[in-house]
C-alpha cells in the first residue's frame, strides 16, 4: 500500500496567468487527478465505489500557493490520505519543485455518498484500511467551515456549460476556483506573490443551471493583505458554494 502518491505535471500554457505564474486553479486540477489516481492505487477507486453503490464527493477544499512558478517549469505534486473527521476523510497535498522547494500546500475533505439514498456514509471503516500518516500534516487549519459572509455584491451570473461539466455530469470541482477567480478585481491575482482559496461545496451544479456570483471584502489576517468572501446562489437563492481568496502581494 502507498503511503504517499507522487505525480510530475508540467506546466503549460493554460496553467498561467497573464503574468506567466502559475494559477491556483490549475493547481487545483492538478490535485484532483493526483486524488483520484492515489484512491484507485489504494483500492477504493471510481470502479471500487460504484460497484458497492457509492461515490467520492468532495465537501472542502483549501489550497495555498506560497510561490507561483512559470510555464515551462515542472511540480511535483505529493498527496495522502489522513484518516476522518466526523463525516470526512481528509487528504493532504504538497506541491514541490523539481529541487524540493516547497509551492503549495493543501487539504481537501471528501464526503462518500450512497449514490442511491444520496446521504453520506460514515467513512471510518474505509479510512481504517487506508494508511493514515498523522505526522505528515500539510495544511492544518485547512478544509473548514466557512460562515456565511453579509453584504457580498452580485458581480456576475454563470451558466453551467458544456465545458463546465465532468463525468458526474456536474460542475467540476476545480471550475469553481476558476469562477472565483474571475471574479476578483482585475489585476489583483497577476500581481499576487502567493493566494489561499478555500472553498465548501453545498450544492451540486447541473448542465445550464445558472448562478449569481457575490462577492465582499473582508478583514485579513496577519499573514495575507487582501481578503474577499464569494458565495454561489442558485435560481432560488440558496448558495452552491462559497469560498474565500486570501492574497499577498
Amino acid at each position: 500500500m502507498k503511503n504517499i502518491y507522487e505525480e510530475i505535471f508540467k506546466i503549460y500554457t493554460w496553467d498561467v496567468d497573464s503574468a506567466d505564474r502559475l494559477t491556483i486553479s490549475s493547481a487545483f486540477n492538478y490535485c484532483q487527478e493526483a486524488a483520484g489516481i492515489h484512491a484507485n492505487q489504494l483500492g477504493v477507486g471510481i470502479d471500487y465505489m460504484k460497484a458497492r453503490g457509492m461515490a467520492w464527493i468532495l465537501s472542502r477544499m483549501s489550497l495555498e500557493l506560497v510561490d507561483r512558478p512559470s510555464w515551462g517549469n515542472k511540480i511535483r505534486l505529493r498527496t495522502w490520505p489522513r484518516g476522518s473527521q466526523k463525516l470526512y476523510a481528509i487528504r493532504d497535498y504538497e506541491l514541490l519543485t523539481e529541487e524540493g522547494l516547497l509551492v503549495g500546500r493543501g487539504r481537501a475533505a471528501w464526503l462518500i455518498i450512497d449514490t442511491a439514498s444520496m446521504r453520506p456514509k460514515r467513512p471510518e471503516a474505509m479510512a481504517e484500511a487506508l494508511p493514515l500518516n498523522p505526522e505528515l500534516d500539510a495544511l492544518p487549519d485547512g478544509a473548514q467551515a466557512i460562515a456565511q459572509e453579509a453584504g457580498l455584491v452580485k458581480v456576475f451570473s454563470r451558466t453551467a456549460a458544456y465545458s463546465d461539466i465532468d463525468y458526474n455530469k456536474h460542475v467540476n470541482n476545480a471550475r469553481y476556483a476558476k469562477w472565483a477567480e474571475d471574479a476578483m478585481p482585475e489585476g489583483l491575482l497577476s500581481s499576487a506573490a502567493s493566494i489561499r482559496m478555500d472553498i465548501n461545496y453545498l450544492a451540486e451544479v447541473l448542465l445550464e443551471e445558472k448562478l449569481e456570483i457575490f462577492v465582499g471584502k473582508k478583514q485579513e489576517n496577519a499573514n495575507f493583505d487582501i481578503a474577499y468572501s464569494l458565495e454561489g446562489r442558485n435560481s432560488v437563492q440558496k448558495p452552491s458554494f462559497r469560498a474565500e481568496i486570501h492574497i499577498k502581494q
